[in-house]
């Protein structure tokens, strides 16, 4: 495993302090090329467990990621994704719901949310959204991505207060951050107690694991850019809903 004080993982827990105003507002990834997916049958509807729904059924993966729908999906779409990435927010509002919808509940393809950790800001809310239930892991995302312009004014509001947590302890550190980004408040008001999530931000193994999980996989796979998915193991240069539904449909996610 590399060295907790690698150089991702000292970025993400340390401070790039102007980064992430800049991040918000920008897309994270470069324009993508054409899929070439070759087309595969239509892979037949499966049925969940008697008394369960495949779109509320979530699991951990070994890689750490939260898997919405079946497990054992012959379709695993996996996004990286970071909090800060406003592409990401983008894919979250116009992509998430049709793939919930139209593809996991029908047991053919699940849906994996991986972190790719770029700053303190996306740190603190990756493990806000891991502090309660792993059901509420992917929604809480959800709601934080659609509240992104909101938390960087925040930020932006409280500089100083955000500037100085950089020099607490990180047992300290991230407490502070989501006081000064209003992540507390925010996280409270959608059923994470603010003593919950002080405790969450104070757990710096938890913390350091994170941060440590995104930057060996970014390295093993060579995710350098949010979002980036796999399907099935293999790295899209698709970035967007519009390229990657195409290419479900093209491995089997369809019906006939």
């Amino acid at each position: 495993m590399t060295s907790i004080r690698s150089n991702m993982t000292r970025r993400a827990i340390a401070f790039g302090m102007t980064a992430p105003i800049a991040l918000a507002l920008a897309a994270c990834g470069s324009d993508p090329a054409e899929a070439g997916t070759e087309a595969g049958e239509p892979i037949a509807a499966i049925d969940a467990p008697e008394g369960t729904s495949w779109t509320e059924t979530v699991t951990v993966s070994e890689e750490g990621g939260y898997v919405l729908g079946n497990p054992d999906a012959p379709i695993k779409l996996v996004e990286y994704a970071s909090h800060t990435c406003g592409a990401c927010a983008q894919f979250a509002a116009t992509a998430k719901p049709s793939i919930k919808a139209d593809y996991v509940s029908t047991g053919v393809v699940s849906f994996e949310q991986r972190n790719l950790v770029r700053d303190p800001i996306d740190l603190s809310i990756a493990t806000l959204v891991r502090c309660g239930t792993k059901e509420n892991m992917q929604p809480l995302s959800d709601q934080a991505w659609a509240s992104l312009d909101g938390i960087f004014q925040n930020v932006q509001q409280n500089g100083a207060a955000y500037e100085a947590a950089g020099n607490l302890p990180v047992d300290q550190r991230f407490v502070a951050i989501g006081q000064a980004a209003g992540l507390i408040e925010f996280f409270s008001a959608r059923g994470l107690s603010a003593d919950q999530a002080r405790t969450c931000l104070a757990d710096t193994e938890t913390i350091e694991g994170i941060a440590e999980a995104s930057s060996t996989q970014a390295q093993e796979l060579g995710v350098q850019a949010t979002p980036t998915f796999f399907l099935n193991g293999r790295k899209l240069e698709e970035r967007s809903w519009a390229q990657l539904e195409p290419i479900l449909q093209r491995a089997g996610a369809r019906t006939e």
